[in-house]
């Protein structure tokens, strides 16, 4: 535990770091890592909202939202481009929400430092159900041990930490944990809408606008397409439209709309008439990302299109890394050993595990209620028909191709949810990728946005 005193944003704050180990007794049974941020004083503690954070992957820890977006400190990097030499830079986030609330970043089993405990190995936390079933008792945990169960409660997560957030809401629910706002930066609820499969057409409608707008970002449109925004809601009505009645027509479409649509699709991403042909009208994420810039020698990064890395392969299919995740690796992982260590004294030897490739490879994607592509949508949709106080905010990044914001958009219209509970359903977009926090006007931007979303909530 250590005390801390710093300037975040318009206000000089005190606050307590706990960075510990939490055990969850109960087989598996593991050892659960988590930094907490407590404001001093704490006053009522009925009255301070608490928000539990959780990254992706599966396999991620918690660093990104950690020293990236909320947290009191994060790491300082440029944005779009490789970073500079070492050494890293950690500087005070004018953007970290501790002002409104106590924070709680998680790293699930196998991430960061936590891990299986006795007779547990860290596999057994490896899927959907058995992750949701720790992370459930991990915040029941920690709200009994800190005296909080009267608190506001929040949870945001980030990508796959979207898909853990919607599961963990009915989970939570049926424990007697009622959540008073969600927050998905990123989101993937249904895993159909990001996977492009021979027998799925879904991706590729859903995925188009963002290939537009990674395309109008490096100067590859026809001169005089207008603004982003307005590309955008062009490129959105023909994927919804013309382009998904073709993709669904397979062999039967006429040779006259299929000329129509590759030319469509030529003036929309830059992509050349002929690689349009030979993936049949169907691009797949991993190609565009190495097909966009080849005539550069550059490939773009699949987490956010900004980025454009040296193409070492360039007669292969697929790039062989992604230079928006590259750039951002090195700096987190550095600054996150130093941090831990240095400033908030929790001695480790081990490494911090920023992404554990094992854990995604080995997942278990098989849940017990529904067949076919994972989701966590329904879970979603269940606790806003039954939570009727529950407020969501869902934060995209124009330029990300892993979680692409048209994608998102999709998850909720298919909700089926009446009108009140819509109205509790609020989206934000950023022109950034995957992590807008690096880009410095988005996490200004998303900062703003979720701030007068919490205190909407608070005030009601």
């Amino acid at each position: 535990m250590t005390h801390h005193e710093r300037m975040l944003g318009s206000a000089r704050i005190g606050y307590e770091a706990r960075a510990e180990t939490l055990v969850l007794r109960e087989e598996p049974a593991a050892e659960i890592f988590v930094v907490s941020y407590l404001r001093e004083p704490q006053g009522d503690p009925t009255r301070r909202p608490v928000t539990f954070m959780f990254n992706g992957g599966p396999g991620s820890s918690s660093v990104w939202l950690h020293l990236g977006a909320f947290g009191p400190r994060r790491v300082a990097v440029p944005d779009a481009v490789q970073p500079p030499p070492p050494p890293v830079r950690l500087v005070d986030n004018e953007h970290a929400l501790l002002e409104w609330t106590d924070l709680v970043f998680v790293d699930p089993v196998g991430t960061g430092y936590s891990r299986a405990a006795g007779n547990a190995k860290n596999e057994d936390f490896w899927g959907i159900e058995p992750d949701l079933r720790s992370l459930t008792e991990l915040v029941r945990l920690w709200i009994t041990r800190n005296g909080r169960w009267a608190s506001p409660k929040f949870l945001a997560g980030e990508s796959y930490g979207t898909f853990r957030v919607a599961g963990l809401l009915e989970r939570l629910q049926e424990r007697g944990v009622f959540v008073n706002g969600a927050l998905f930066v990123s989101p993937v609820l249904d895993v159909s809408t990001v996977d492009f499969d021979p027998r799925n057409d879904l991706a590729a409608a859903l995925y188009l606008p963002s290939y537009a707008a990674a395309a109008h970002y490096h100067g590859l449109l026809p001169a005089g397409r207008g603004s982003l925004d307005a590309l955008i809601h062009e490129v959105t009505e023909f994927a919804l439209g013309p382009y998904t009645s073709a993709l669904l027509r397979g062999s039967r479409l006429a040779a006259a709309t299929r000329a129509e649509i590759v030319e469509a699709l030529h003036r929309y991403t830059g992509l050349e008439r002929d690689f349009i042909e030979r993936v049949d009208l169907r691009v797949e994420i991993q190609r565009f990302c190495r097909e966009l810039l080849r005539r550069r020698g550059r490939i773009v990064g699949r987490l956010d299109a900004r980025y454009a890395g040296i193409d070492v392969g360039g007669v292969d299919a697929e790039p062989e890394h992604d230079p928006s995740y590259t750039a951002l690796l090195g700096p987190f992982t550095a600054a996150m050993h130093h941090y831990v260590r240095h400033e908030l004294g929790f001695e480790e030897d081990r490494p911090y595990e920023v992404l554990n490739e094992k854990t995604a490879d080995e997942w278990r994607w098989d849940t017990q209620d529904h067949v076919g592509y994972p989701l966590t949508a329904p879970s979603l949709r269940k606790v806003m028909a039954t939570n009727t106080h529950l407020e969501v905010l869902f934060a995209c990044g124009i330029y990300d191709l892993a979680t692409p914001f048209l994608a998102t958009d999709y998850t909720i219209d298919h909700l089926g949810l009446p009108a009140e509970a819509m109205s509790r359903i609020h989206v934000r977009r950023y022109e950034a990728g995957h992590m807008m926090y690096v880009h410095p006007p988005s996490l200004q931007a998303l900062q703003r946005d979720v701030v007068g979303w919490m205190t909407r909530i608070l005030e009601r």
